[in-house]
């Protein structure tokens, strides 16, 4: 397939281009493989200036037109959330520009979309991949315990194909009884360790539902599995993010839970998640209500209610602190699973972490969590991210998990301002990225797929374009917290992410002006992080906790 076949107009003079936040451009559009360019002359300060616009075609979500006798409008919606208006003169021109839009915005090919044809003069193909994150991870847990070792079982995807080459299982069980401890789990997703707590040597686990069935089917192997997981006497959670009556209804469907008498001293406790078509579903709903101008305010309020979003943060939230609970407090060991162990999942391991670990608190730790616990771990980021909030397709696959969890460590920035070293701009950059982007670090599905498209041959990591801006996406109230930042989920502490679901629609400069300003008085030395924190102390009780989950654990 060439690109041209799709492109039906090139270019075409005299559109008016109109978004939120600027004034409305006239000049030439230009179609291009990958890319809308508008370019035109406009007057400022008395000269000609040259103002371009670029717009990655991937970018566009939802396309509507409409038409008349001697022009065409056309609405862009895109995944970032932003919405485009084109203005096109002549009906033929009009509708020749929404069809090439429509063609190259759905090109299925991963190996035909911008990443593999992006090539910024300043970037070397072969700079910026991280080595293997989980050897480096394994490495760092070699140097305080002998307990656990790193498997290659998965060299060549036979095991797990949604896995890593390489996993990290414990010392004392072979790699014969991994593969038939996978053959016993939904998509062969095995227990593997997710985090090692230095504080008290407990352990993060996460797989996939195990496959019993409604014969209550067992597997040795995998009982021998989590088995050596805990020490004599140790006693361990296993932390279902599906709802008893979900996992239950599984049993019929060849699936279920672990059988307590196959698996002791592990306890299971469920803390349903959302996920797939409700996730998605309540994300449109929440969009649709930002960009609604004329609600009021009783109406606002209620649709933002009705959307659930703030719902599904608040027990993300909830089940994270319930799972560094087990292993902050309770010092047991934890297995985290729901069906498919692919996205609340993660969702739940990762943000655990971050509550935990003040490394993955940092921009570097943070990069090497979302490497191991997302896009190595196979979140299936091409069909989770496949479309937005505005497509009116409705894929049963598509699921904002990612975002749920970006949102989630913002409530956390919000809540301790002081403890992550990374700001609000790297997650709206990382929100950004997973839905379109010139950067291979978010296509396709798993570690087997990226390979077999030799992504890390072909294309640029993301982590290098963003480590050569590090400045802009720092805190510059960071200083270490060695704590543990226990998050408060208590209805009025669990906020709209503003920054996000209405940056489109009402101006930021006030703030961005504001955080100019604190970045230049914390360079210039007027203040100092140390000092910001004996006014804005970054702790708050953690009775706020999760009282549900210390009933639950207390029982």
């Amino acid at each position: 397939m060439e690109f041209a076949e799709l492109i039906k107009t090139a270019t075409v003079d005299g559109v008016v281009l109109s978004c939120p936040g600027i004034q409305p451009v006239r000049g030439t559009l230009c179609i291009t493989s990958h890319h809308l360019l508008l370019s035109s002359q406009r007057r400022g300060d008395g000269e000609q200036s040259r103002i371009e616009l670029w717009l990655l075609i991937r970018n566009v979500d939802a396309l509507e037109k409409r038409l008349t006798n001697a022009s065409g409008t056309i609405t862009l919606k895109c995944k970032d959330l932003k919405v485009l208006q084109l203005e096109i003169p002549g009906m033929e021109e009009c509708l020749n520009i929404a069809r090439s839009i429509e063609a190259l915005s759905s090109v299925e090919s991963v190996m035909m979309t911008y990443p593999f044809f992006y090539r910024p003069q300043s970037m070397r193909l072969e700079d910026g991949w991280p080595p293997c994150v989980l050897k480096q991870y394994y490495q760092q847990i070699a140097l305080d315990t002998d307990a656990w070792r790193l498997s290659s079982l998965n060299e060549d995807f036979g095991a797990c194909p949604s896995y890593p080459p390489v996993v990290i299982v414990p010392a004392a069980v072979e790699d014969g009884a991994l593969r038939k401890s996978a053959r016993f789990r939904h998509g062969r997703r095995f227990p593997v360790l997710s985090y090692y707590h230095k504080k008290n040597g407990t352990v993060m686990l996460r797989s996939s539902q195990p496959l019993v069935g409604p014969n209550r089917k067992r597997c040795p192997e995998d009982e021998l599995l989590l088995s050596a997981v805990l020490d004599r006497g140790d006693r361990g959670f296993i932390l279902d993010t599906r709802s008893a009556q979900a996992a239950k209804q599984a049993h019929m469907a060849g699936g279920g839970t672990e059988h307590k008498a196959s698996y002791p001293g592990w306890k299971r406790l469920h803390r349903p998640l959302e996920r797939g078509r409700p996730l998605q579903e309540s994300f449109v709903r929440l969009v649709e209500a930002c960009n609604d101008p004329s609600l009021s305010m009783d109406r606002w309020l209620s649709k933002l209610e009705a959307s659930k979003w703030l719902s599904h943060v608040k027990e993300a939230l909830s089940t994270a602190c319930l799972a560094a609970q087990c292993v902050e407090r309770e010092e047991a060991c934890i297995l985290v699973h729901g069906a498919e162990g692919t996205d609340t999942t993660l969702l739940v391991t990762a943000l655990a972490q971050v509550i935990l670990d003040p490394d993955c608190r940092t921009l570097a730790g943070f990069q090497g969590l979302l490497e191991r616990e997302w896009i190595q771990a196979g979140h299936p980021f091409s069909l989770r991210c496949a479309h937005s909030a505005y497509s009116h397709a409705r894929l049963k696959q598509e699921s904002p998990a990612f975002l749920l969890f970006l949102d989630c460590v913002w409530q956390l920035g919000r809540q301790f301002p002081l403890s992550l070293e990374f700001s609000e701009q790297l997650l709206l950059t990382l929100f950004e990225h997973s839905y379109a982007s010139p950067y291979g670090t978010f296509l396709c599905s798993n570690e087997k797929e990226r390979k077999l498209c030799e992504v890390k041959e072909k294309t640029h990591s993301l982590w290098a374009g963003l480590n050569r801006e590090r400045q802009k996406y720092l805190n510059p109230l960071y200083t270490r917290n060695p704590l543990v930042i226990w998050p408060t989920v208590e209805p009025q502490c669990v906020l709209l992410w503003q920054g996000l679901f209405l940056r489109w629609i009402r101006s930021s400069k006030h703030l961005d002006d504001a955080w100019g300003e604190i970045q230049i008085i914390v360079r210039n030395g007027k203040i100092l992080p140390e000092q910001s924190r004996e006014s804005a102390p970054d702790q708050i009780p953690a009775r706020d906790v999760s009282e549900a989950g210390t009933k639950e654990l207390a029982t």
